[in-house]
């Protein structure tokens, strides 16, 4: 049914927006322009209708509606993938933020999450009883696509993914059914919404496993002359080698952003900051964190200890909603000279102050796990190189996204081959990088759970009938 047709199914609509617990949203009612805003202000779609679900009927109530009418379906959880796959033009947007409730279990140190939640309401939840689960840097990330994507953050390297602690979960199918996943249950299900993306059904609860964090942990940024880079990476390699799981220091060449720690004459000037975290004891973190705090020259030296909650949202004022985001990846299994160089190379040529050269350092117990365990498939790679080209002037779009291309392409020989897939910018991206030798197992999943591709607004696994 295309948009002009439902406009004149006003029938139809006023009985679908009967059956939502939540809110209905038409083009012209108020609250729209709102519901269909995303992180990255380069994605501006306007969806036919936008469902509002309360509740887990509600979600099965808007798939069985978009199936019935033929409409493109959307979801939306945080709103927060950069390729703005939450909206789409003429398309029913099923919107989860206001499902959001978080219970935890501290005797059992788990967490049932609705869908709506971002990582900052998780972490205050967990928090309260000193407990986390791995999940990613910006604390305004939804919990949803994050983990259907894999979900990796400052606790990955002792505690894994966000899918190596996924429990559990309850999916609407493609035929509106609500469905148990877990190892017991529906397992080739729960194998591919673990990494797969929002493929195979919409996730109306997770259950989380756990673990004993804080909630005091020893983080914080060390900053150094950009014209440092090469010389501190260098040491920063051979720490980063020997580090113990507890330890994830990652670290981030741009503009030096007005944070308190670093000091005024330095705001605007060109850095290196290595972010530095240990999520153990913190006097054995004070110890193995000193030889990276005795690299080089720094001007600032912020680690210390810090509430993880809050440590977990240190870095959300460097990527805001509603500037224009374009992000290019790629995942290493060593740090070579070469990538070195090409992360000095382009620092110089970073085209907006809002731009930043990130690395994350992985492994650890990410890679413990072999690559089919789950349907995320990236478990050797040590390092995660993504371009944050972040700016706020529409004539700066092609300069920006032209430089993040030609350092993607200059990275590209020291690289996997493959992508996370939640950092792909473009609609229509490479399946195959992102889920590379799992991506055949995939289609036989989607070919299961999705064969008409109802769910398809995604990186999306092609069914093959």
């Amino acid at each position: 049914m295309s948009l002009e047709q439902l406009n004149q199914a006003d029938e139809a609509v006023a009985e679908f927006a009967e059956t939502l617990r939540g809110t209905l949203l038409r083009p012209d009612d108020e609250g729209y322009d709102d519901a269909r805003d995303v992180w990255n202000a380069m994605i501006d779609k306007h969806p036919a209708l936008i469902a509002q679900c309360a509740g887990t009927a509600d979600v099965i109530s808007a798939v069985t509606f978009g199936r019935e009418h033929d409409l493109p379906i959307s979801v939306k959880g945080g709103g927060h993938n950069i390729a703005g796959r939450a909206v789409e033009d003429d398309a029913l947007m099923i919107d989860l933020s206001p499902m959001n409730s978080v219970r935890v279990d501290p005797d059992a140190k788990t967490a049932r999450v609705e869908p709506g939640v971002v990582l900052n309401e998780l972490d205050h939840e967990t928090q309260a009883f000193g407990l986390a689960t791995p999940v990613g840097y910006n604390s305004t990330t939804g919990i949803a696509g994050l983990t259907l994507g894999g979900g990796w953050g400052w606790l990955s390297r002792k505690h894994g993914l966000t899918v190596d602690n996924l429990l559990s979960a309850d999916v609407v199918t493609a035929e509106g059914e609500l469905v148990r996943a877990s190892e017991d249950e529906n397992e080739d299900l729960f194998w591919g919404i673990r990494g797969g993306g929002g493929n195979f059904g919409i996730v109306t609860s997770f259950e989380f496993q756990l673990h004993e964090v804080g909630p005091e942990v020893l983080s914080g940024p060390i900053v150094h002359p950009f014209e440092d880079t090469a010389s501190v990476l260098s040491e920063y390699r051979e720490f980063v080698a020997d580090a113990p799981e507890e330890a994830a220091v990652w670290f981030v060449i741009r503009h030096a952003p007005p944070m308190e720690v670093i000091p005024e004459e330095w705001h605007g000037e060109k850095v290196l900051i290595l972010a530095a975290f240990y999520g153990g004891e913190m006097s054995e973190g004070e110890e193995v964190l000193q030889p990276l705090r005795d690299i080089g020259d720094p001007v600032a030296d912020g680690v210390g200890p810090h509430p993880y909650a809050g440590w977990q949202q240190a870095f959300d004022g460097l990527a805001p909603a509603g500037n224009r985001n374009y992000w290019k990846s790629h995942n290493f299994e060593e740090m070579t000279d070469g990538m070195i160089e090409t992360f000095v190379e382009f620092g110089e040529t970073i085209p907006s102050e809002l731009t930043e050269i990130a690395c994350a350092q992985l492994g650890g117990a990410i890679n413990e796990r072999p690559v089919d365990a789950t349907a995320y498939p990236h478990r050797d790679a040590q390092f995660v190189m993504n371009l944050h080209t972040q700016w706020e002037d529409p004539a700066q779009d092609e300069e920006c996204m032209a430089w993040a291309r030609r350092m993607h392409k200059a990275m590209a020989p020291h690289a996997t081959g493959g992508v996370y897939a939640n950092f792909v910018p473009e609609e229509v991206g490479d399946q195959q990088a992102a889920y590379r030798e799992n991506y055949e197992r995939l289609v036989e999943v989607k070919n299961e759970w999705d064969p008409e591709n109802v769910f398809r607004l995604n990186h999306n696994v092609e069914p093959t009938q």
